[in-house]
C-alpha cells in the first residue's frame, strides 16, 4: 500500500493549527503565571495516544528530515519504548517512559510535535459533540498554582480546547477524502507512530 503524504495546503494548514494552539496556551500560561522553567519532571514520559493519521503523516514530515545516524538513534528507541510499555500495559501499569524524540531532555523534533504535546500544561476545556463540557486540571504544576492562587479551580483561566480540535477533524476529513470511514481507527504512541513507519492507504475495489 502506498504512503500517505500530506499535501504542501493541508501541511500549512496543520502548522497554523498549532500556532493558533500555542497562542491559546501561552495566554493562558501567563494568566497563571506557569512555567517549566526550574520543572522536576518532564512531559515527554508522559504516556500520550494520538488519534488523526494528519498528525501522523505530519509527525514524518519531520522524521524524514533527519540525517541518517539520527535517524537511527531515535528509531531504536522508539523500538525499547514500544517494547517497554507493552511489558508495563500487561502488567496493568500505565507507562512512564522518556518519548524517543527527547533528546537531553528537549524535543527533538520540536516543529512537527503533536497535538496533545503541545496542549498539555494548563488548565483546558472541550465541549464534546454530544454536548458534554469537560475541564483538565493541568500537570501538576500547574494544578499546584492553580490551587495556591484561586478559590475553586473552574476560577482559574482554561484553553478552550474545542474550535481547535474541531479544525483538526475537518483537516483529517480533508485528508483522508470518501474513504475516512474505511480507515481503522488508531490510539498510537508517537513510538508506534515512528516503528510502525508513516500511514498509508487502504486497499479497496476502487484502487
Amino acid at each position: 500500500m502506498k504512503e500517505l503524504f500530506l499535501p504542501p495546503e493541508l501541511s500549512c494548514e496543520i502548522s497554523e493549527i498549532y500556532a493558533s494552539m500555542a497562542t491559546a496556551y501561552d495566554e493562558v500560561a501567563r494568566a497563571i503565571t506557569l512555567t517549566c522553567e526550574g520543572c522536576p519532571d518532564n512531559c515527554c514520559d508522559s504516556y500520550f495516544l494520538h488519534y488523526t493519521y494528519c498528525e501522523w503523516a505530519y509527525l514524518w514530515e519531520g522524521i524524514r528530515a533527519l540525517d541518517d545516524a539520527r535517524l537511527d538513534r531515535i528509531m531504536q528507541r522508539a523500538r525499547d519504548y514500544v517494547e517497554q510499555s507493552r511489558v508495563l500495559i500487561a502488567r496493568g501499569q500505565r507507562p512512564q517512559i522518556m518519548c524517543p524524540l527527547n533528546e537531553d531532555g528537549l524535543c527533538g523534533l520540536y516543529t512537527h510535535r503533536l497535538m496533545i504535546c503541545r496542549t498539555h500544561g494548563v488548565p483546558a476545556t472541550l465541549t464534546r459533540p454530544d454536548g458534554q463540557h469537560l475541564r483538565f486540571p493541568g500537570c501538576f504544576r500547574c494544578q499546584e498554582i492553580v490551587k495556591a492562587t484561586y478559590a475553586a479551580e473552574t476560577d482559574a483561566p482554561a484553553m478552550d480546547r474545542t474550535i481547535l480540535y474541531k479544525r483538526l477533524a475537518q483537516l483529517e476529513s480533508r485528508f483522508l477524502g470518501d474513504k475516512r470511514g474505511l480507515f481503522p481507527k488508531i490510539k498510537l504512541t508517537i513510538a508506534e507512530m515512528i516503528v510502525g513507519g508513516p500511514p498509508r492507504d487502504i486497499k479497496t475495489n476502487r484502487n
